[in-house]
């Protein structure tokens, strides 16, 4: 804020109207300096905009789609007063340009828009060509062979990356008054290349289907104003099918039709005798899918995973098992006696049941006893020689299944072995996984489509075990797996309801429970941070105001856990939240905890976010390219400003990200309570307020407190706690798996 205030000093230098008035509907022309602040959502931005006619610096505010720093702009808006930072120019439209003196150039290409031309290369090149720079690259590249240091290779990529640049900057212009930002642009040249502005223009639907980032709204706004009609066909298609892709991003596999009447209605306000004609000729065209008598309809790639699952799942159950000759009874008794245990009876009927049984689940809380049960099982079949193989959703969760069982374990992703050149997973039902017994950890976590390329990946003779809490979050993707595996009835299924004491994880396995009974009172009762006791592992600090609340954590984050418990645990702590937006939401918590924890001074600008190398980052996309997967989490360890490249460590996996990959980076300082499923932290930090009642509900509270290990810090309103507590209806989701699933066994 410093410099926003400093900047404000400088701006006085430019003329003013008669009587010290600023002057009303101005145009400037200058360089976009430096990006202070930009928001990606809405695209505001704040900046440093240094004049062409005096070279004066000002301050500049307003939305600006797709902005560079080193770009030359002209702005079109008005002076103003802002009561804490002084004098700005509020801009109300803008023309991006390729700049025309030799400092805007040189600016221009040391801003890393254009790959391999850093600060050393621009200055070189525009001291070679002056004002003539663009007119080389773009109709002379050869001569760039002339500035030492450039040789063929690398002026051929100078001029790749100045030609796609200028497509870039042909679909930013077009797409300004759409309200679609940088990340999204470069993806459309990435998939279109010069052929994007006319895919926008001639198919803008086509577009919003295969672009993701651009919805059916941006693109349906595009069509209308070049002139498509409200009720052309292709629109209400288009419309019918992204009502559909939108509740399947809620997590529904498919809809009844009067639910997807009234949001296609809604979306495309037009008569529903038109959108029930476009179901017809879309079940016609096989886009839609119909079930149940034809009143539960599905898209086609939701309809096709369910009917895998369930196809392979009767395959698997009925075809003979690969296992040795197993005496189960000895086999129990022998594990008991190795581990030194005595199996409670539903642990001896889950193993039983698990070395019988082709299919079997096993669902159960934490404490209830599932790590000793894997273990116990994985030493029974080792000692048979059986080719076992263990796997889970995400890493964290298959590096905590290989550090309690002491075998091998791995993420399903890299199981299935994902073959970019094909664009799908290398082991399918032609080249199945080599595999006697598998055992699945955190199935809450499978949606219907990683579900299905797992199991038509499997032998006949393989056993499967799922093992996972039912009473988490379902899946992020869309589907309702395991709790539509349990309630069809057609596997075996134990649930692990004992609760057997662990130590210093009592309190937090206490409250879990409790919250599954239905308990609206905490066990644990509200305190202060001054009362803390810091070796007990779960706290309920009272905090009912969300500045506060804010304040709190940071102060958590910062000062009391490295106090109480060193700088090694203070290293694994994650905060979650139940929304991303308000005061305490993810994107406010990530933007205070950043500062706070400032890991370095080196901060660098990425697809409308600020990034500091050392900074805690997470994955948010599946990039097969580059073998990592949504959900991953790591650190930011070095930036390239020339190369404009990331270089991000997940965990020992060094990743480096380009500038259309390193759009698919947040930080991570706080993630969703949805996106730690499959996690443990050492200590984990919950803000819990009335004002995110519309995510408060049970399994959600649930899921977040059992991502603790050690140590859990509930911070808010004991209400609010009541609240998600007594809302045990989370919104069903609407599949069709377990119809399939019926007709298939």
């Amino acid at each position: 804020m410093d410099s926003l205030m400093s900047l404000t000093q400088v701006s006085k230098s430019v003329p003013l109207s008669s009587g010290g008035m600023p002057a009303g509907g101005e145009t400037l022309n200058g360089v976009l300096e430096r990006v202070l602040f930009f928001n990606e959502d809405n695209h505001y931005c704040v900046g440093e905009f240094r004049l062409d006619a005096d070279e004066a610096v000002i301050t500049l505010s307003g939305v600006l789609p797709g902005v560079q720093c080193g770009e030359t702009l002209e702005v079109k808006g008005d002076w103003t007063n802002h009561p804490q930072y002084g004098r700005q120019f509020k801009v109300q439209s803008f023309t991006a340009q390729l700049p025309a003196s030799v400092y805007g150039i040189r600016k221009y290409l040391a801003s890393g828009l254009v790959h391999g031309v850093g600060k050393v290369y621009a200055q070189k090149i525009v001291d070679a060509f002056g004002v003539d720079t663009f007119r080389v690259i773009s109709d002379e590249s050869g001569r760039l062979r002339d500035i030492p240091g450039i040789g063929p290779q690398r002026a051929r990529a100078i001029k790749k990356a100045w030609d796609d640049q200028r497509s870039v900057r042909e679909v930013m212009t077009f797409l300004q008054t759409y309200g679609i930002g940088n990340a999204q642009c470069l993806k459309l040249v990435k998939a279109y290349g010069d052929n994007a502005r006319q895919m926008l223009e001639t198919e803008p639907y086509r577009v919003a289907r295969e672009i993701p980032g651009i919805g059916f709204k941006t693109a349906d706004k595009m069509a209308l104003n070049v002139g498509f009609s409200s009720e052309h066909p292709p629109r209400i298609d288009a419309g019918i099918l992204f009502a559909l892709e939108d509740l399947e991003s809620e997590g529904h596999t498919g809809a009844w039709t009067i639910l997807l009447e009234a949001r296609a209605m809604e979306l495309l306000e037009v008569p529903l005798e038109l959108i029930r004609d476009r179901f017809k000729a879309l079940v016609e065209a096989k886009d839609l899918l119909p079930l149940e008598g034809g009143e539960f309809l599905q898209r086609p790639l939701p309809e096709r995973a369910e009917s895998i699952i369930a196809s392979c799942l009767a395959r698997l159950s009925k075809a003979p098992s690969s296992l040795p000759s197993i005496l189960v009874d000895k086999a129990l008794e022998w594990a008991a006696t190795r581990a030194s245990i005595t199996y409670a009876p539903e642990q001896s009927e889950a193993l039983k049941t698990a070395l019988t049984s082709k299919v079997s689940i096993v669902t159960g809380g934490p404490g209830t006893g599932k790590t000793t049960l894997l273990k116990s099982l994985v030493e029974v079949l080792r000692a048979k020689s059986v080719n076992i193989i263990l796997a889970s959703p995400t890493g964290r969760a298959a590096q905590r299944m290989a550090e309690t069982t002491g075998a091998f374990a791995q993420t399903l992703h890299r199981l299935l072995k994902f073959d970019v050149n094909l664009g799908r997973f290398s082991h399918d039902e032609k080249n199945p996984i080599r595999a006697d017994y598998l055992i699945v950890d955190e199935t809450s976590m499978l949606d219907s489509r990683l579900a299905a390329s797992l199991l038509r990946a499997l032998p006949d003779g393989c056993h499967c075990l799922f093992v996972g809490d039912v009473h988490q979050l379902p899946s992020v993707g869309s589907g309702n797996v395991l709790k539509d595996w349990i309630e069809c009835g057609l596997i075996p299924v134990t649930r692990l309801q004992h609760v057997f004491r662990q130590g210093s994880r009592s309190s937090i396995v206490t409250v879990a429970h409790s919250i599954l009974q239905g308990e609206k009172q905490c066990p644990i009762p509200a305190t202060t941070v001054d009362r803390v006791r810091p070796e007990e592992d779960f706290h309920f600090l009272r905090s009912p105001e969300p500045e506060h609340c804010l304040d709190l954590i940071r102060s958590l984050a910062t000062t009391h856990l490295p106090e109480w418990y060193g700088p090694e645990l203070g290293r694994d702590v994650q905060v979650l939240a139940p929304l991303h937006r308000g005061t305490v939401g993810t994107l406010a918590l990530n933007k205070t905890l950043q500062e706070a924890l400032k890991q370095s001074s080196h901060s660098f600008h990425s697809a409308g976010q600020v990034f500091r190398v050392g900074d805690k980052v997470i994955q948010t996309r599946n990039n097969y390219d580059l073998g990592i997967f949504n959900g991953d989490m790591g650190r930011i360890v070095d930036y390239n400003g020339e190369s404009g490249l990331i270089a991000v460590d997940f965990d020992g996996l060094m990743v480096e990200f380009d500038r259309t990959d390193a759009t698919d980076l947040q930080l991570a300082y706080t993630i969703s309570v949805h996106k730690s499923q499959g996690s443990e932290f050492a200590v984990v930090i919950l803000p819990i307020l009335k004002q995110q009642f519309i995510m408060l509900q049970r399994n959600l509270l649930y899921t977040a407190i059992t991502r603790g290990r050690k140590k859990v810090f509930l911070v808010g309103d004991p209400a609010a706690y009541a609240m998600a507590v007594a809302n045990a209806e989370s919104t069903a989701r609407q599949t069709g798996l377990k119809a399939k699933m019926i007709a298939a066994f």
